[in-house]
């Protein structure tokens, strides 16, 4: 069993938990992430591994209640245990002898562009950050990619908070200004990701994504993250998370994107349910 150590709302729909796990956080890195079960009759799925603390021995997971599984595990509070926490998992991302890199994070992506963020700036890169929501009360994390970045843009769709836009618009204007990136690193929605292709594609910038949105498994066996690259098949769990974006064949992957999006919806109200019954 796996303590929660700490939990806490980032906003209405996302959590983050510290979870004692002191054998994946001795190994974890950013870009790699974790598969858990709240319980012994839950189904298993994949979190990606937003921070670790090596000394405490804790994994930082932070989640969007989207389903049946995270309505239950949002339910568990500090103290309380999770049945099962294994990883770290996948490949980490490859930020070695990086200079100069724009960091994009869209919505709870963001909980997975940050640790590579912070993993860039403490090997003395200088990071910029850019991070989208869709209006001031679904930011997450701003604070902490404040502390690690040589250049903050926050953007959302009202212009509730920071400026009224797309993360497309800032990272334009950041490149028109003339910096110069080694590399572009984007996680967040598939459309996002595609969009940032579309536009580091005409500056001719390597840019890298992170397919960890599209995993459902986690091991490469029910082939939902399966995705092209270059012509050829990967998936996103074995063989990602990160890939050269580039070579992604988004039109592919938005078309099986909305696939259990119902499922996921009925599966959350059944928990919310069951919740409410055994609350009464």
């Amino acid at each position: 069993m796996y303590k929660i150590i700490k939990k806490r709302e980032l906003n209405p729909t996302v959590t983050l938990m510290e979870v004692e796990a002191p054998f994946v956080a001795k190994k974890a890195e950013p870009g790699q992430f974790i598969i858990l079960r709240v319980d012994e009759e839950g189904e298993r799925i994949p979190l990606t591994v937003a921070d670790f603390d090596r000394e405490k021995g804790t994994v930082t997971i932070i989640f969007q209640i989207v389903g049946g599984t995270t309505e239950r595990l949002n339910h568990l509070n500090e103290g309380e245990s999770i049945c099962d926490f294994v990883g770290p998992l996948g490949e980490p991302s490859h930020v070695e002898g990086l200079k100069k890199v724009a960091v994009v994070g869209g919505g709870v992506g963001c909980a997975i562009a940050y640790p590579v963020a912070k993993k860039l700036h403490g090997l003395g890169c200088e990071v910029h950050s850019v991070v989208g929501f869709r209006n001031k009360d679904l930011v997450i994390l701003e604070e902490e990619f404040r502390a690690v970045s040589d250049v903050f843009e926050m953007m959302t769709d009202d212009g509730s908070c920071g400026k009224k836009g797309l993360v497309t618009d800032a990272l334009r204007s950041l490149i028109e200004a003339g910096n110069a990136y080694d590399e572009v690193i984007a996680i967040g929605p598939v459309v996002m990701m595609k969009f940032v292709s579309l536009l580091t594609r005409q500056y001719g910038i390597k840019t890298v994504v992170s397919m960890n949105p599209i995993m459902i498994d986690g091991t490469g066996m029910c082939g939902c993250c399966r995705l092209t690259v270059a012509g050829k098949t990967k998936f996103a769990c074995v063989d990602g998370p990160d890939f050269d974006d580039h070579e992604v064949d988004y039109d592919e992957i938005l078309k099986r994107a909305s696939t259990y999006r119902d499922f996921e919806q009925k599966e959350r109200e059944k928990a919310c349910n069951l919740f409410k019954k055994t609350v009464q």
